[in-house]
């Protein structure tokens, strides 16, 4: 079977251009990529496909819906999400949210070892206040550390969705 990145490029033609792999993991390989509608730079994050094969595809998918609708100015924006069908062979399960040009916190602080203070509480407060605003809305996230949070322009962002399996959680509002 063909990798996984050249499924997603011939599954995903009419709509994307995969320009580059930013980064794999256990769960997931993130590419950078061309979206063709809107003329713009997005990341595009692929389930592992034997992933999604033994945990399943539909609850992965339910899972970025839940986080789909949260609206945060520090939590990445869920563009689109989906499944190539097993175009080529394999059924690739997918989304993309915005491509950020930066760095990870953890880049960051192996480059500068410490923060100045009030970098790092403004950071502190970014990542508190999406984490409250996603746990208001029902949603644990699981994976939180350096390494997936994004900086640009000063800020700190990170990217909810499906982030890392076992997703988010969805749980009962309190009350």
């Amino acid at each position: 079977m063909p990798p996984t990145r050249d499924l997603l490029s011939t599954a995903l033609a009419d709509r994307y251009r995969i320009e580059r792999e930013l980064g794999a993991g256990g769960m997931a390989t993130v590419y950078l990529a061309h979206d063709l509608r809107h003329d713009r730079r997005v990341a595009l994050k692929v389930l592992r496909p034997e992933l999604a094969a033994m945990i399943g595809a539909e609850r992965f998918l339910a899972e970025i819906k839940v986080t789909a609708n949260l609206q945060h100015p520090h939590i990445l924006a869920l563009f689109e999400s989906g499944r190539t069908g097993g175009t080529g062979g394999a059924d690739l399960v997918y989304y993309v949210m915005p491509y950020i040009e930066g760095e990870s916190l953890r880049d960051r602080l192996t480059r500068e070892r410490q923060l100045p203070v009030d970098d790092a509480l403004r950071l502190a407060r970014e990542v508190a206040d999406a984490l409250e605003y996603a746990h208001g809305h029902g949603v644990v996230h699981r994976d939180i550390k350096p390494e997936n949070i994004l900086l640009h322009g000063g800020h700190a962002s990170w990217p909810t969705s499906a982030s890392r399996w076992p997703p988010p959680v969805p749980r009962a509002p309190p009350g």
